[in-house]
This record gives C-alpha cells, sequence and structure tokens, in this order.
C-alpha cells in the first residue's frame, strides 16, 4: 500500500455534492482506503479569475493502484460524476488530482508525481497541512509545512463550514 494524496475541487453545480459522490467514489475503488479527509476550504480561482469560486479539499488514500491505474480511475469518477471539459483551468463540476503516490517521482507526458503546481497552489497546500503537515516531498525535499510557509500564493482560501465525512453517500 502507498501513501497516496488527491485534491478535490469543484465551482459548478452544488459543489459540496459533487465532493462528497467523489470521496465515496474513490472509497470504492479496488482495495482502496480513503484514511483521511481535511477540512472544506472555499478558494479562488487560478488561472482563469473570472468564474465561481471552489470548494477544495485533500483526501489520504491506501492503495494498491500504480499510479497510471489510479489517474484512470480518477478520470472515470469524474465522467460518472458529470465533468465536462472545458477551457484549461476553467469551471469543472469536479477535479481529481493525483498529488502525491508515497515517495514516487514519475515525469510521463500524461503523469507527473508530485504533481507539478502543488508547490504553486495554497488551494492545495492548507488542506493538505491539515492532514499532513509532516508529509515529505520528494521532489523539493520539503515538509507540507515548509512548502506552504515558502509558496508565494496569495489567493484567498477559507475554510468553511461545510463538513464530510468518510461515510457520505451520496
Amino acid at each position: 500500500m502507498s501513501r497516496i494524496f488527491i485534491g478535490l475541487g469543484s465551482n459548478l453545480g452544488d459543489r459540496a455534492k459533487f465532493l462528497c459522490r467523489a470521496l465515496s467514489e474513490l472509497g470504492n475503488l479496488h482495495q482502496t482506503t480513503v484514511k483521511k479527509i481535511s477540512s472544506v476550504y472555499e478558494t479562488e480561482p487560478v488561472g482563469v479569475k473570472e468564474q465561481p469560486k471552489f470548494l477544495n479539499m485533500v483526501a489520504e488514500l491506501d492503495s494498491i493502484l500504480r499510479p497510471d491505474d489510479l489517474v484512470r480511475e480518477l478520470k472515470k469518477i469524474e465522467h460518472r460524476i458529470g465533468r465536462t471539459h472545458s477551457e484549461h483551468w476553467g469551471p469543472r463540476e469536479i477535479d481529481l488530482d493525483l498529488l502525491y503516490y508515497g515517495g514516487e517521482m514519475l515525469n510521463e507526458t500524461a503523469l507527473q508525481v508530485p504533481h507539478p503546481e502543488i508547490s504553486n497552489r495554497r488551494f492545495v497546500l492548507v488542506p493538505l497541512k491539515e492532514i499532513a503537515a509532516e508529509f515529505q516531498d520528494p521532489l523539493r525535499h520539503l515538509n507540507v509545512d515548509e512548502l506552504l510557509q515558502r509558496c508565494s500564493d496569495t489567493s484567498s482560501v477559507r475554510k468553511t463550514t461545510q463538513q464530510l465525512s468518510l461515510q457520505a453517500k451520496v
């Protein structure tokens, strides 16, 4: 089993419902367990600014799925939930990103681990710090807390009162 972190985000439709459904589907993956989830954060969009705010969170998984198989499963979950593809960094019903896969580093055309933008994204680092501040980035050799302290992103990341649970079924 590998310690895996997935970033979840939604800024279209019933954002909380999409996050709940994604968590449920992650927990149903073959030999995969959702171990921890962060709080839900409302965040400013990055890239394309003229779009609704996001709800973001991070989930920690244990899984035997290989990184490429896991990414394929994440895309299937996005499709089942109803993600429609739009412009790069544009609005979306659900977005699931593989952030870390244990201490592995991959740099393939379709898959980069750690996620290439993680150190530049407060909307990922803040919820990740909540559940794994000590986790060591294998590329940068800094823990999540240190990455957040060095992050130049100043966008708003605000914890919401929205409570999701590992038992959430939608």
